[in-house]
């Protein structure tokens, strides 16, 4: 197929971020590269549809906000939500207090207050509120959010306290009334919730931070009978119920139960989880057998960091090496060890999200949009890494690589896209592809090598050639010409 047979059917535009210094830039030349891939597109193979790419309002991102000048913060905000920025489009934010609070926090402070005549969502009003707000005023395009308990009041436990502990089974239809309440006072402040986790990370943190402990049967009961109903009851059921909320290691002994039957599974619209069980094993296995399980459910990665880490300030480079640790490193068991080894951050994300959409997830959020240069501000001093860090004092602010890897997904890849057929014939790289609703199709590749490779793109029997430097990701956004 020659060029100007090509040029009348369909153009492409590239856009790259590499260790070299591109930032989501625009790439208009191409070198010649001994190495050559193959990138065979079908877009009448068809598998999910995307709900959305994105990050998470947490009181730590929306208080750092708070203390940089109007500038900086508007900046922040426009750079993820606006069309001209990653335009995100499915985000998360924690229901009461989290790990990423100032302090511990709950709407229901009055014990025993059953029908929660005393509920107030007053703590999110300085902070939280505000950043969503503002958000949805530069989003032209809307985002979807997913709310999340760390834990249920206190009062509700069995221990009393904000960290560990069970749901008393007395207080089941209180805590469902709790969501119902929250879902509400939400709506009075401007801000609708698409989509609700039962409880972030069931299993527990180690007893470190806000956490209530559910087992598969338990949370499921209390959403079949209470949480669910409730929903339903109050004009609440467009609402989606995600169950789990973890790890993917994690998943079979839960989409067993959650959708064992009808009525397990009745009010259950997907499964949520999280990535931090190895920094390079994606868990496609794992993956595979829920959508399997369930394929007309949602799939959605609902945390993801760069975690117990302390953010390298103003350092592109550090990104792109193999010197990060997580909590693994220190804390796994000896026969899990291997799943932590060190690892380069632009790596994880970017191998992670195309593996996922590889395996049938249809949304992935990050965590934190914005941390300070320790990693917090953190209660508890968890330190992690965000795509965007901010020196409040000195009102600076550095956008990481990682929020540009983000952007390669968020920015070309639209809610109600097709994952479409994509196959790449070197191991070494990795490829996705979606169609987006515009008819638009989105190639995402990403190169961890030390050589550059020319890249051969099929589609409908055209071939375009174009090249991909060492050690960088590339979105390839190929557009029909009218």
């Amino acid at each position: 197929m020659n060029t100007q047979a090509q040029k009348k059917n369909w153009r492409v535009e590239v856009y790259e971020t590499s260790e070299k210094g591109n930032a989501l830039t625009k790439i208009t030349t191409f070198s010649k590269n001994e190495n050559s891939s193959v990138i065979i597109l079908n877009p009448e193979q068809k598998f999910q549809t995307i709900t959305g790419f994105g990050g998470s309002f947490t009181e730590a991102s929306a208080s750092l906000l708070n203390k940089l000048s109007n500038e900086n913060r508007k900046k922040i905000l426009n750079a993820y939500f606006s069309k001209e920025g990653a335009n995100y489009s499915l985000t998360r934010t924690h229901i009461a207090s989290c790990d990423f609070s100032l302090s511990n926090y709950t709407y229901a402070k009055v014990e025993n207050d059953l029908d929660l005549k005393h509920f107030s969502i007053e703590d999110d009003k300085d902070d939280l509120i505000p950043m969503i707000l503002e958000a949805k005023a530069i989003s032209k395009d809307g985002f979807n959010i997913i709310a999340s308990p760390w834990t249920c009041p206190p009062w509700m436990k069995d221990n009393k306290k904000y960290i560990g502990g069970k749901l008393l089974p007395q207080f089941n239809d209180t805590f469902a009334l709790y969501f119902s309440k929250y879902l509400d006072a939400y709506k009075k402040e401007g801000i609708s919730i698409w989509g609700v986790t039962v409880i972030n990370e069931p299993h527990g943190n180690g007893n470190n931070w806000e956490s209530t402990n559910f087992s598969p049967s338990e949370m499921t009961e209390f959403v079949q009978n209470h949480l669910g109903p409730k929903l339903e009851k109050d004009g609440w059921s467009d609402t989606k119920i995600l169950g789990y909320d973890q790890n993917r290691a994690g998943i079979k002994e839960w989409v067993d139960v959650m959708y064992k039957d009808e009525k397990s599974s009745k009010y259950y619209d997907g499964l949520a989880i999280h990535w931090y069980e190895s920094t390079y094993e994606v868990f496609p296995e794992d993956l595979q057998y829920a959508h399997k399980k369930a394929p007309n459910k949602y799939l959605i990665q609902t945390e993801a960091c760069v975690d117990s880490e302390i953010p390298h300030w103003n350092d592109d480079a550090w990104y792109w090496k193999k010197e990060a640790t997580d909590w693994g490193w220190d804390w796994a068991s000896e026969k899990e060890k291997y799943l932590h080894p060190k690892y380069a951050p632009v790596n994880r994300y970017a191998v992670d999200i195309i593996g996922c959409l590889n395996n049938w997830v249809d949304g992935w959020v990050d965590w934190n949009m914005v941390l300070d240069t320790q990693g917090g501000p953190n209660w508890f001093k968890n330190w992690c890494v965000a795509p965007v860090i901010v020196d409040p004092n000195k009102d600076e602010v550095y956008f990481t690589p990682l929020y540009y890897v983000m952007s390669h997904f968020s920015k070309f890849m639209r809610p109600g896209a097709i994952k479409i057929g994509c196959t790449i014939s070197n191991s070494d790289l990795m490829s996705t592809a979606v169609q987006n609703p515009d008819g638009s199709i989105a190639v995402v590749v990403f190169n961890p090598t030390e050589n550059g490779q020319t890249l051969e793109i099929k589609l409908e029997n055209k071939i375009s050639i174009i090249s991909i430097d060492k050690k960088a990701l590339q979105t390839i956004l190929i557009k029909h010409n009218n």
